[in-house]
């Protein structure tokens, strides 16, 4: 279910953004333990490589999907909302689609209470 509550789209950035750098330090400690184990047991047979290329391609998959990719002006997240946005447009003009009624005005709580009581009260009246 994808929300357009701002706050909760930058929490879930900010969380896509820290799983990456854990999983950035992950890779680097255990490559640079794999380099020192490879050179301990068999030095000049450099196996650490392989199992380090494999894991990069997973890290750079998780990279574009968190950054997108790079040189790209935007990320998947905000091709997808102008491909939506784009696909309203298109039905609001084939008539497939009712234009969208403009949210009431919303009134503060004091407000609201001013309006019911039909009071002047000020804000030292309220409790």
């Amino acid at each position: 279910m994808k929300t357009n509550d701002p706050y909760e789209k930058a929490r879930k950035r900010v969380k896509a953004k820290k799983e990456f750098y854990q999983h950035f330090n992950s890779y680097v400690s255990v490559g640079a333990f794999l380099l020192v184990l490879n050179i301990v047991t068999s030095f000049g047979d450099w196996w650490f490589f392989y199992p380090m290329m494999g894991w990069g391609i997973g890290l750079a998959i998780h990279f574009m999907s968190v950054f997108g990719i790079p040189g790209m002006e935007h990320g998947a997240e905000d091709w997808e909302d102008r491909a939506i946005q784009k696909e309203i447009e298109k039905m609001k003009r084939k008539g497939e689609l009712p234009p969208r009624e403009e949210p009431e005005e919303s009134l503060e709580l004091k407000e609201i209470i001013k309006e019911k009581h039909g009071k002047n009260w000020d804000e030292k009246d309220l409790v």
